[in-house]
């Protein structure tokens, strides 16, 4: 049986916000679908039930949660992207960074050309990298 490995990103009502953000970033980007919840619930009546995009190629699934949780995004699980080159690292990096938090800035650490590593302002952490 073949298997296929997406991430899956659980916001709390700004899964559409968020995703229409990410795919404005990269090429090779869209929204494929979105489903949504209606006004017989679990969740908030237009928010998104299940919603499929691709960035730069990659499958991406996103919801919002109709539970409230104890918990939101770490920097543990981050999304990993090999730049076309210095200017899209650095032109992503700096839009992912607007109200969001950097862990390390565009910079030669040692193992990559440039790199950095940022939380958005919805909380997913990015690490921008390139070879």
């Amino acid at each position: 049986m073949a298997h296929k490995i997406s991430p899956f990103l659980m916001f709390e009502g700004s899964a559409e916000e968020a995703m229409r953000f990410y795919v404005s970033l990269f090429s090779r980007s869209e929204v494929k679908s979105i489903e949504r919840y209606g006004s017989g619930g679990p969740g908030a009546d237009g928010t998104v039930k299940r919603a499929d995009f691709t960035l730069a190629g990659q499958d991406v699934i996103c919801i919002d949660s109709p539970v409230k949780h104890g918990f939101s995004f770490t920097p543990s699980m981050s999304l990993f992207i090999e730049c076309e080159d210095e200017a899209e690292l650095v032109r992503v990096f700096g839009q992912l960074a607007v109200g969001g938090a950097v862990l390390m800035p565009v910079g030669n650490y040692g193992f990559s050309r440039k790199f950095g590593w940022v939380n958005d302002r919805y909380g997913v952490s990015w690490q921008l990298n390139l070879p």
